[in-house]
């Protein structure tokens, strides 16, 4: 991680802000790639942002009986993609990583040439989207392996606040992906507010009373401009609740509308749990490749950038 966004990350009264991208699909040639990393960044030169997370795409057919609505490609490696931006912006990535396919040597040679040929230290390991026995590496076993590694990685987390809704527990997941190295946490898209709420409020209180410094969790949005994104949205396991859904797609332009949708999500959330003392983030990205999408989602960036600024120099106002 840059000296800039080390900084950003250990003070916690300021927020961290991320762009979401995927790989270019596996038959991608070198060439083409350079040039989808430099459409990306040219789209990205309005916008002031500390740096872009880069995901491993999964079939995950596995965890749900549905079909996926949009049909699975496997891409090109996020470490390499992630180094092409890095060096060509100038900005930190985070690569993601799922760690189920490959056995615990695998995972040791991966976590090296992570490093050493990718240059790539900002991870977010991702264990097995289902539990039907194909799993090589455990999530737990990955932590293990990972401390006991000479590379200084800078670790995050994915966090589900859905899982919290059904299960209650999500906030404890939090505690002991901490206590096993993780620094940050990287929410699935938020479109159900007062399940993040939960969530937060959970974490927040068992880190008072455990005395230990929260980590900072980055929150995903994403823009939806259709019934086909709704749909993956929710193949996805994203939270859409009734009335939002409805909302989206009776409107006259429902990617606007679901851009309101969001910025009203992450103001009922800051008002809730801004006091918290949870050092926040925002991670946007966009669900599909559809061109109003993406450029619906920097617009999305700019909006909710501009309202968790306002509302960090609120609290900064209020604290002084």
């Amino acid at each position: 991680m840059n000296n800039q966004l080390a900084a950003k990350f250990a003070n916690p009264d300021q927020g961290v802000y991320f762009i979401g991208t995927t790989p270019p699909k596996a038959s991608t040639e070198d060439a083409s790639m350079l040039e989808i990393a430099d459409k990306l960044l040219a789209r990205l030169a309005q916008v002031e942002f500390d740096g872009l997370i880069v995901y491993d795409i999964q079939d995950e057919s596995s965890r749900i009986d549905k079909p996926r609505p949009f049909p699975f490609m496997s891409t090109r490696d996020p470490r390499e993609y992630a180094a092409i931006l890095s060096q060509r912006s100038g900005r930190s990535t985070i690569t993601y990583k799922s760690v189920a396919q490959r056995d615990a040597t695998e995972f040791t040679d991966w976590l090296q040439e992570t490093d050493q040929t990718y240059g790539q230290n900002n991870i977010v390991l991702v264990g097995s989207p289902s539990s039907d026995g194909k799993v090589r590496l455990p999530l737990n076993s990955a932590y293990e392996i990972l401390t006991s590694q000479p590379q200084q990685f800078h670790l995050g987390g994915v966090t589900i606040a859905e899982r919290h809704a059904s299960k209650g527990n999500e906030h404890l997941r939090l505690l002991q992906k901490g206590r096993q190295g993780c620094q940050f946490f990287v929410s699935q898209a938020v479109y159900n507010p007062q399940a993040t709420i939960d969530l937060l409020t959970s974490y927040a209180r068992s880190c008072r009373q455990l005395d230990i410094e929260p980590r900072r969790i980055i929150l995903t949005f994403t823009p939806c401009g259709s019934a086909k994104t709704l749909e993956f949205m929710q193949w996805l396991g994203i939270s859409v609740p009734e009335a939002t859904r409805w909302r989206i797609l009776d409107a006259e332009k429902p990617l606007a509308e679901s851009i309101r949708i969001c910025q009203n999500n992450l103001e009922q959330i800051l008002n809730a749990c801004l006091s918290l003392g949870i050092p926040l983030g925002l991670n946007i990205e966009s669900l599909t490749n559809r061109k109003e999408e993406i450029d619906a989602a920097i617009q999305l960036y700019r909006l909710l950038k501009a309202t968790m600024e306002l509302q960090l120099a609120k609290r900064e106002l209020d604290q002084a």
